[in-house]
C-alpha cells in the first residue's frame, strides 16, 4: 500500500532565503511517497515528492514543501528497497519540493532503479539550460545524466493549462524526452486525479497538475515511510 509523510505547516518569511538543514550523506528529506500512480508520468509508477522549495510560485499546488526543514530523513537505499517491492512500479517520478535541491541523493536512487530496468522522470522549476549551467544545484548533471524524461519550468498560474491533453500544468514548462523508448509515452494529463485508500482508511490526492493532499488536515496525517526494517512515522515540526 502506498505512504506518504505529513506536510509541515512552518513559513518563511517573505523575501528570505530559506535556511538548507543538514541532510546526511546518503539521505532525503522526503515530504511524502506512493505507489503504483497512473497519473505521475508513463505506465505504473512510484512517486517520491522532496521537501523544500524556494520559489514559492503563486497557485502551487505543494505548498506545504516548500519549508526547507527537515520532515522525514530516508535512506537512498530504504527508498530503492521501497519502489522495488512493488511489483508493479515500471519507474518512479520525482516531485516535490524542488527535486535539483538533493540532487545528489536522488541521483543515486535513479542510478539503482535504472540497473533494475526502472523508468525515471523528474519534476522541476529549473529550467534545462539553468541545470547544465554554472550555477545549477549541485549534483544537478548527475541527476540528468539519469534521466528519462524532465518536465522543467516553473508552474505560472496566467499560463495555466486545463487539458486532458497536457502532460505540463502551465505553457511554459517543457517536456524533455531523453529515452527514445518513452517517446510515444507523453500520455497523461496534468488535471487527471488519483485517489490511493491507505489501510487505515486516510486517502492520498494525487496527480492534479503534480499535486499532492490528504483527505484529512495535515495535523492528523503523521505516516509512515514503510521500510523492510519496519515503519519510521515523523510528523515534521510545527
Amino acid at each position: 500500500m502506498p505512504s506518504t509523510i505529513a506536510s509541515t505547516s512552518t513559513h518563511h518569511q517573505p523575501n528570505q532565503p530559506p535556511a538548507l538543514p543538514e541532510i546526511p550523506p546518503g539521505y532525503l528529506n522526503v515530504m511524502g511517497y506512493v505507489d503504483n500512480s497512473e497519473v505521475n508520468g508513463p505506465g505504473v509508477r512510484a512517486v517520491l515528492w522532496v521537501q523544500g522549495c524556494g520559489r514559492h510560485c503563486p497557485g502551487c499546488f505543494n505548498s506545504h514543501s516548500w519549508p526547507f526543514e527537515i520532515n522525514q530523513l530516508v535512506s537512498v537505499d530504504e527508498v530503492v528497497r521501497q519502489v522495488l517491492r512493488e511489483p508493479r512500479n515500471q519507474g518512479i517520478t520525482f516531485s516535490g519540493g524542488e527535486p535539483f535541491k538533493q540532487a545528489v541523493a536522488l541521483a543515486q536512487v535513479a542510478k539503482q532503479l535504472k540497473a533494475q530496468g526502472l523508468t525515471v522522470m523528474s519534476f522541476t522549476g529549473f529550467t534545462l539550460e539553468q541545470l547544465r549551467s554554472r550555477q545549477a544545484p549541485v549534483g544537478s548533471q548527475d541527476l540528468l545524466d539519469q534521466l528519462d524524461i524532465l518536465i522543467d519550468g516553473p508552474y505560472v498560474a496566467s499560463q495555466a493549462i486545463h487539458s486532458p491533453n497536457s502532460p505540463v500544468s502551465s505553457s511554459n514548462q517543457r517536456v524533455h524526452v531523453f529515452n527514445p523508448a518513452l517517446q510515444h509515452q507523453i500520455d497523461w494529463a496534468s488535471d487527471a486525479v488519483e485517489i490511493h485508500i491507505l489501510q487505515d482508511g486516510q486517502r492520498i490526492i494525487t496527480g492534479y497538475r503534480g499535486h499532492m493532499a490528504f483527505s484529512e488536515s495535515e495535523d492528523e496525517s503523521g505516516m509512515a515511510f514503510q521500510s523492510e526494517r519496519g515503519s519510521h512515522s515523523a510528523t515534521a515540526p510545527a
